[in-house]
């Protein structure tokens, strides 16, 4: 691994649930009044009414600790990382660090060195497809993917796939949006190489039983890649109880800034693995005649990284982990419920899929009318939704819509506001009646 000359920063036990500092009362309810006022924008008022802002999945806001811990970056400590020997570079490399052994709390992950910073879940998936994918799958393999899949989880593998003359094999879901695991095992064989899947559907909202699909694909042989975008902001991640093989995450969408993202690998397969991209900070030495590179992370992190990104992470990190899982989950559980039987009430609105388990977002369409002019209308009221096909052409064809309206919740979302939308809905419906 590449050294650096600051020393290793305190940081807490990465097994423990939480460190001491950010213990909190799981049994407590979110004072999400109190939570609202560490998110500034919130505050503004949209054609004349309070923001509803429910467009989290697509990029959360940020809370006010994660703009200031940047700030405090640029004013105070800011320099490049790694092998200065100067104040600040030791500085500011030790909370660099210090925010990858907060990623490593926040999975579970064995060890910080298995935490490589990227810009995102894509850059994430396409390392992993371009870096392990070229050298283990050959003509004649298979790549199974879900018909669920972000396009990030998709087209990487489309690409491969091409590129190596093997097959993509898509695995289907059941009218709730629900993948069937007797499906699924029937479209593994000895040729399956990768399986890779999302954690947490961004357009149904369906939770997937990652580790029993884990487990079917280590038993055929292949490796798994989980897209955990959609699930690392709601529910506790524990990369060593899943056992996959990666798992990414984007940074903007866990309260965090844009720009920064985290590959998860294990030890032992980064390691075999080449570099993705060459440069500066991913090498052992460089001559004429050859090059040696570093050991995982630094590997795959060629260039100056995204320094105040990945601090701003680590402090959007604590963030999450202060607001205590629990209490999250009964939170954004209670909105979901609580829009599911709002939007139920509604005749001209369908909601599309009702999975077994519901993460952050429910998608509906309203009975001749274009999403477009359902989320313009509802943008008139002060909310924001998402509109269109959500980066999942194929999964929208399968339930046979071409765009969706979707509203995902927050840690900071209220029940007042998913009445708001609601009743937004119901306007729409009289506006095009």
């Amino acid at each position: 691994m590449t050294t650096s000359s600051a020393s290793s920063p305190t940081v807490a036990d990465p097994g423990s649930e939480l460190p001491v500092e950010l213990a909190v009362d799981l049994n407590a309810e979110l004072d999400v009044g109190r939570l609202r006022a560490e998110f500034p924008i919130l505050a503004q008022r949209i054609h004349g009414h309070p923001l509803a802002y429910f467009d989290s999945a697509a990029s959360a806001q940020r809370p006010e600790r994660v703009i200031a811990a940047i700030d405090r970056c640029y004013h105070e400590n800011y320099s490049n990382v790694h092998r200065g020997v100067h104040t600040l570079s030791q500085r500011v490399s030790e909370a660099y660090e210090a925010a990858r052994a907060k990623v490593q709390g926040l999975l579970g992950a064995a060890s910080a060195d298995e935490v490589v910073f990227v810009r995102g879940t894509t850059e994430a998936i396409n390392l992993v497809a371009q870096s392990y994918g070229r050298h283990h799958v050959k003509p004649g393999d298979e790549v199974l993917v879900t018909v669920m899949e972000h396009h990030s989880n998709l087209v990487p593998w489309q690409m491969l796939c091409e590129e190596r003359d093997a097959k993509l094999v898509v695995a289907p879901v059941d009218d709730r949006g629900d993948l069937v695991l007797e499906e699924l095992t029937r479209f593994l064989s000895e040729r399956t190489r990768v399986v890779a899947l999302a954690h947490v559907s961004n357009t149904l909202g369906t939770q997937n039983p990652v580790r029993e699909i884990v487990d079917l694909a280590h038993r055929a042989g292949a490796v798994v890649m989980v897209d955990g975008a959609q699930a690392a902001p709601h529910i506790p991640i524990d990369v060593v109880e899943l056992d996959c093989d990666f798992y990414a995450f984007s940074g903007h969408k866990a309260y965090g800034p844009s720009g920064i993202g985290v590959l998860y690998g294990k030890r032992e397969l980064l390691s075999a693995m080449p570099p993705w991209q060459g440069g500066g900070g991913m090498i052992r030495s460089v001559s004429f005649t050859g090059t040696s590179y570093a050991d995982p992370p630094q590997r795959f992190e060629a260039g100056t990284p995204d320094i105040t990104g990945a601090i701003g992470l680590g402090e959007a990190v604590d963030f999450l982990r202060e607001l205590g899982w629990q209490r999250l989950e009964r939170h954004e559980d209670r909105l979901l419920e609580r829009l599911v039987a709002g939007l139920a009430t509604i005749p001209e609105v369908t909601i599309i899929g009702r999975p077994r388990r519901r993460v952050g977002v429910v998608s509906f369409v309203v009975e001749g009318v274009h999403a477009h002019d359902v989320g313009t209308l509802l943008d008139r009221d002060g909310i924001a939704v998402r509109v269109g096909h959500h980066c999942t052409q194929p999964l929208l064809e399968r339930f046979g819509v071409s765009s969706t309206t979707r509203a995902s919740v927050a840690a900071f979302n209220t029940e007042d506001e998913v009445d708001r939308l609601v009743a937004s809905v119901g306007r729409v419906v009289e506006f095009f009646a």
